[in-house]
């Protein structure tokens, strides 16, 4: 039996019935009622951003309130444009559920799941108001749920693994940097995707940060383009959050370049993974960057409004 590596982002949430301005958020901010030093964390971890050890995976937590409740762990998400909870979440919540579904894309397949109304969700400067979330199977490690990219358009997240620290702020102004930190133009595909471009033994590769995915995988085309690298990989299964399972080859990746910043020692899944072909990225090198490589990384600054990441290796 191979192994199994879980990427568990969720890709979107597409609507099949239901009002068409549930991504609409409401103009006022609204305070948050309780410090975010309220989180309850019982196992011997980092509350909100744990880094990528050997033994490992890393993770970002987010603080969210909904329905001024709270607040709950959801896992940031950058991969996921809407915001979704486990079935627990759903029933502390206390709203009826809906008879109305969405349809999830994960890296692994596609599947229909019900959701639930609620009237706010909120974490940092982030306000969002009067929508709909998804209700996903519990395969978060002990979160509930995911925070999507939804409403983070104007915002700029802070994700400081050395200190176990993230804000969610409204973007002002340029980023303000210490040494060491390399910036990075990204797009904006489908509203929420940071892609951007990276290189691999040369090889250019469009490249998506997905702080909800635990493994890095990479297309078809990019396997091929290294193929004069002869290499024996290791068969694993790739579990998603619709829990379909495909398979794809692990090997040794050469130097990932970003910028002038170079990540070493990475290993990639590669295979026709659903999610490259749903976002239509089979025909050119393409690689999503999960959390093992993600959490490597001391500081990683995300600003939606400026387009821009900056990193910070870890010393």
């Amino acid at each position: 039996m191979s192994p199994r590596l879980f990427v568990l982002a969720l890709a979107s949430l597409l609507p099949l019935t239901g009002h068409g301005n549930d991504d609409v958020a409401a103009s006022a901010p609204v305070a948050i009622p309780a410090p975010v030093e309220e989180v309850v964390v019982d196992a011997p971890e980092p509350r909100y951003v744990a880094p990528t050890l050997r033994d490992r995976i890393g993770r970002v937590w987010a603080p969210v309130y909904i329905n001024g409740k709270g607040p709950y762990r959801l896992v940031l998400d950058t991969g996921a444009n809407r915001t979704a909870v486990v079935p627990a979440l759903a029933n502390r919540i206390g709203k009826p559920h809906e008879t109305q579904t969405v349809k999830v894309l994960g890296a692994t397949g596609s599947s229909i799941v019900p959701i639930i109304k609620v009237d706010s969700i909120e974490v940092g400067d982030l306000w969002l108001g009067d929508r709909t979330v998804a209700i996903v199977p519990d395969v978060f490690g002990g979160a509930e749920g995911v925070l999507g990219a939804d409403g983070l358009g104007d915002k700029r997240v802070h994700i400081d693994f050395k200190n176990d620290q993230i804000s969610i702020l409204r973007s002002t102004g340029p980023v303000r940097t210490s040494p060491g930190f390399t910036r990075v133009p990204v797009k904006l595909r489908y509203g929420h995707l940071l892609m951007f471009d990276v290189k691999l033994a040369g090889v250019r590769t469009r490249a998506m940060l997905d702080t909800g995915a635990e493994t890095t995988i990479g297309n078809k085309s990019l396997r091929d383009a290294l193929a004069r690298r002869k290499r024996q990989g290791v068969t694993n299964s790739i579990v998603g959050v619709t829990l379909d399972v495909q398979y794809g080859e692990t090997l040794p990746a050469p130097n990932v370049d970003i910028g002038d910043v170079s990540i070493q020692g990475m290993r990639v899944t590669f295979g026709d993974m659903y999610i490259f072909d749903a976002w239509k990225m089979t025909d050119a090198p393409a690689l999503l960057i999960g959390m093992d490589i993600i959490g490597l990384l001391d500081t990683l600054i995300i600003d939606y409004k400026r387009r821009e990441i900056h990193i910070r290796p870890r010393r």
